[in-house]
Parts: structure tokens; sequence; C-alpha cells
């Protein structure tokens, strides 16, 4: 018997090709993101404290209702809405303001906007270190400029208040995260054609008003993105806290990341640490998906 077989489509044979070639990322993108964000969700409905070996036993919803009801927890979150909306406004500002100065022509430019990278190209570490030595009370550069300067009359012990210490690793976060903005801003303005300029330079239009009119208009939609994801890079900060401040002074810069750090590898508490996190994620979401539609319904996109 002659069996009718039809012949195999070469769109068939070319998906089978693409499916086998990203199979090895897929396995990746499982293994690296998707599994542990399930286990750790599992985690977070158990009693599960490293202390017990072998015992986990199954609360529910237990660590997130106590996290609610946690006085650290409810303060940590304001700190990072705090600590996040401050940081990520000064940004975008500081960088749309950098970036136009850069954008003029004058000599040294190509050195300048070679240095004004710089910032955000060293490593984390490296830049919680600089801060930490910078505000040292003992031999900090900022205690002996002060002084030297005649504005203050003895060294300070800069990191020794809570809202102070807050602060002043918000300054430290937004010199090192400002470059990032300038860069993106520099490049959307680099791509603004000279002759809306000087059309608008003929029709009598002074600076402010070609910025409102012309190059404001023109870079919001990167101020978007921008503003996305530094939202999301300020609500996870966590390198800078621990090399600067370690939480401290009494807890004053301890936000979601370092308390969900804390109940996890200093208390042991992996379940309720994981619990936390959960809750700086439910944070990034609330914050970015409805900025993400916005931004999506402006441009004309899918959410129209």
């Amino acid at each position: 018997m002659v069996k009718n077989s039809l012949p195999t489509s070469p769109f068939e044979k070319k998906g089978n090709v693409v499916l086998l070639l990203l199979l090895p990322s897929l396995i990746l993108i499982f293994g690296l993101l998707i599994y542990p964000l399930i286990y750790s969700f599992y985690i977070s409905l158990l009693d599960f404290n490293l202390t017990r070996p072998g015992v986990a036993p199954f609360i529910g919803l237990n660590n997130y209702v106590r996290a609610l009801s946690d006085d650290l927890f409810l303060s940590s979150f304001l700190r990072t809405i705090y600590f996040s909306v401050v940081t990520v406004c000064t940004e975008i500002v500081l960088g749309v303001a950098i970036a136009l100065l850069l954008k003029q022509k004058f000599r040294g430019r190509g050195i300048v906007r070679g240095l004004a990278i710089l910032p955000w190209a060293l490593p984390t570490v490296v830049n919680g270190i600089m801060w930490k030595w910078i505000y040292n009370a003992n031999y900090g550069a900022l205690n002996a400029l002060l002084f030297n300067l005649g504005l203050i009359s003895e060294y300070q012990v800069w990191l020794g208040e809570p809202m102070r210490a807050l602060h002043l690793v918000m300054l430290a976060n937004i010199w090192k995260e400002t470059p990032v903005g300038v860069l993106m801003i520099l490049a959307t303005l680099e791509g603004i054609p000279e002759e809306l300029y000087e059309a608008s330079r003929v029709d009598g239009a002074n600076t402010w008003q070609r910025f409102r009119y012309i190059t404001l208009p023109l870079i919001k939609p990167m101020i978007g993105i921008l503003f996305l994801i530094k939202i999301i890079w300020a609500v996870r900060e966590f390198d800078l806290i621990y090399i600067v401040t370690r939480g401290g002074p009494g807890g004053g810069t301890t936000v979601l990341s370092y308390l969900a750090y804390l109940n996890s590898f200093k208390f042991f508490k992996m379940g309720y640490g994981s619990a936390i996190a959960y809750f700086l994620i439910a944070l990034v979401m609330v914050i970015g998906i409805p900025y993400i539609i916005a931004i999506t319904r402006s441009q004309g996109g899918l959410f129209e």
C-alpha cells in the first residue's frame, strides 16, 4: 500500500529551526528569571526560616499581612517612595539642563561630553566607597572643603542623623545616575533638525519659546522612557545604601530592598523577606504599567 504524504512546508521547517535556535535562550530565561520568581513567591507563602532547616509550614498570605502591620515596613515603604520620586525628578531635570548645555558648540565640547558620563561609568561599589570617604567624619573631603571655606567651624558627622543621611545618599545616587539622562536626552537633541530652530528665529521666537514649543515636545517621549527606567532603578536601589550607610542610622536609610535583604540574609526569615520583595515588585508594577499605557496612548499605540 502506498501512503499519501503531503510535502513539508518550507515555512514549517523554518519555524522549527527558529524554535531550535531560541531554545537555549528560553531555557536561560526560565532558569534565571521565571523559575526564581515562581519559587520566591512560593517561599513567601511559607514560614521559611533558615535557622529551622526542614521546617517550613505553609502559612498562606500571613507574611504579607504581617508586613502591612509592621511599622518598620511601612516606614521603609514611604522612604522608598520619597527616595525614588525626589531622585528621579531631580535627575531628569538636571539631565535635560546639562544636555542642553552640552548641545551648544564650545571649545573642548567632546572632552566635556566624555567626562559627563564618567560618574555613571564607575562601578556602583567604587561609587559607594568614594562617597563613604567623602562623608567620613574624620578625614572626609566634604568636611575638609567646608572647613577650609569657613562654612563650618568643626568637622561634622554627616551620616549621624537619619534624614540627613538619607538626603546625602540621595545626593550620591543623583550624582551617579544623572549622566544616563544626559546621554539619552543629548542623543535625542542631536536628532532634532536645525531647520526648526532657524525657522523659529526668523519668526522672532526667543530661547524660552524655542525650548517650549520645539525642544520640549520632541524630547518628551524620551523623557517618558527615561522616567520609567529610572523609577525602576530607584525603587530597587540597594548597593549604594548597603555600602554607604548599611540602612542606618536608626533605620533612616532603610528602603524596601534593604529591608528585604535584612530579613532574608541577616535574620534568615526567607519567607518574610520574599514577601517584602514582592511588595517591591508590586510597587514597580503599580508605577510602571499605568505609565507605559499612558505613554503608548499618547503615541497612538496598542492601547489607543
